[in-house]
């Protein structure tokens, strides 16, 4: 079984990362496949995680990517996706968030494995579709830096060495004059 839901957008210039959750019903020994894997990205056979940092020069879509896994007799795959890498932002406003690292999972038990956060932003509070990793339990604070002039709304995700993440926080916002 294979399932996650890659981000669509992100800026040129912001990091890029999903990892899908993948298991085997027997325990055996999993390996991942990509196809369409844009240019900017690299891949991890062994996690199937897609990551990478797309430049300025490298905005576009990047459409036909799909991520398969296989125990070595069946094989299953996402859904195809694309991604939009936008050009990077040329406003001047920054806006920074800051917040405390959560100590337990959703069903109360002790969170052991947290491997950082995603932080999200958009210009529209119900449509989020920016995305920037920020690795590291200890992280507790991100710049966004050269935005637009306008309202730029904001949340926080924590996610899992394993790829799990948390639902998002309560969706904050910044007006850049």
């Amino acid at each position: 079984m294979i399932s996650g839901t890659p981000a669509t957008s992100i800026a040129a210039g912001s990091a890029y990362s999903f990892t899908p959750s993948a298991t085997d019903a027997n325990g055996d020994t999993l390996a991942f496949s990509i196809t369409g894997k844009p240019a900017w990205a690299t891949f991890s056979t062994a996690t199937g995680a897609l990551t990478g940092t797309p430049t300025a020069a490298q905005a576009g879509a990047y459409g036909g990517i799909v991520i398969s896994v296989s125990d070595g007799t069946a094989s299953q795959s996402l859904a195809s996706f694309s991604i939009a890498v936008s050009a990077p932002p040329t406003g001047t406003g920054t806006a920074t968030l800051s917040w405390a690292a959560p100590t337990q999972n959703t069903d109360g038990s002790s969170l052991t494995d947290l491997a950082g956060y995603r932080v999200y932003h958009g210009m529209n509070a119900n449509s989020l579709t920016d995305m920037v990793q920020v690795p590291g339990a200890a992280a507790g604070s991100y710049t966004f830096t050269q935005l637009a002039s306008g309202t730029h709304y904001f949340a926080v995700s924590a996610y899992t060495s394993s790829g799990a993440e948390s639902s998002m926080s309560a969706v904050g916002s910044k007006t850049i004059p």
